[in-house]
């Protein structure tokens, strides 16, 4: 069979060439143009039909009313009606009775961990151990300035500490002594308190300071300076500091005092999930 002539006319070019290689001026295949123009139709009905172009505090709904939020919105009650009933169950349950109940205890436990890593972590830490240095108190020791039953843990979580917004919160002011006692007197009461459950930085100021501190503290913090958790009055006799238990450290909360705050979350989650935190909380070694 004789073979196909190979044609001579000289192909059309674009008029680029590199290094001698023409780019050939040939059409797009059919098939590739058919399918790039149904993608612009389509992205043209895309950015019709679901959220896309931004606007100054929305975007553009769509006219198919497509929304993460509303979905997960609807996912959200799902999971809350197939939890009400155990829900239900936790609330009317006595707290310090939940962990008689193998079911009532997991579901709390599994479900307060939840609310702890989302509402609490940032300040508590994931291990719940606090952070000395800020003032967030370890969770899983049994210092606890206003008590450490499941019962008091819950009231601190619902209404606060020293917060504006909850006139239940609990509520202490320790007075900045900076203002009332002299330089020399803070000196030796710093010294009486860290002899209390360490080494003083200077023993010989030990005795004087003691009656400073029967004068200023003893009201509060105990004759023995073991705290009194109706005023949220710290123990300073277990070397468990909240700021820090060094000379300067000390001295700077008896001289401009501390206030930290912790918000209400009596507003912010619901009652079975204030219980599960609470059970959680407790079950992780500290409180009474």
């Amino acid at each position: 069979m004789a073979k196909k002539p190979i044609s001579k006319q000289e192909p059309d070019t674009t008029g680029h060439e590199w290094d001698g290689i023409q780019e050939y001026n040939n059409p797009l295949p059919r098939w590739w143009l058919w399918t790039f123009y149904a993608t612009i139709v389509w992205g043209l009905w895309y950015v019709i039909a679901y959220p896309a172009w931004p606007l100054i505090n929305q975007a553009t709904a769509g006219y198919k009313g497509w929304s993460t939020r509303a979905n997960v919105a609807v996912e959200l009650a799902e999971a809350e009606a197939a939890n009400a009933g155990i829900n239900a169950k936790l609330v009317a349950a006595e707290l310090s009775e939940v962990s008689a109940d193998p079911e009532l205890q997991g579901y709390a436990t599994s479900a307060g961990a939840a609310v702890f890593r989302t509402s609490c972590a940032q300040c508590h830490g994931s291990g719940a151990a606090g952070v000395q240095a800020s003032g967030y108190p370890n969770l899983l020791d049994n210092d606890w300035l206003w008590g450490g039953t499941i019962e008091d843990i819950h009231a601190t979580i619902a209404h606060g500490i020293r917060n504006e917004d909850d006139p239940d919160a609990r509520y202490s002011e320790m007075p900045a002594f900076g203002e009332i006692l002299e330089s020399a007197e803070i000196d030796q009461v710093v010294n009486y308190v860290m002899s209390l459950s360490g080494e003083p930085q200077d023993p010989a100021l030990v005795a004087a300071g003691e009656t400073v501190y029967m004068d200023n503290c003893a009201a509060c913090h105990g004759e023995e300076a073991q705290g009194d958790i109706s005023q949220g009055a710290p123990n300073l006799a277990d070397a468990i500091w909240l700021y820090g238990g060094d000379y300067d450290t000390i001295r700077e909360t008896v001289t401009y005092s501390r206030y930290g705050v912790m918000p209400s979350w009596a507003g912010r989650l619901s009652e079975a999930e204030l219980r599960a935190v609470a059970v959680y909380v407790h079950q992780l070694g500290g409180g009474e």
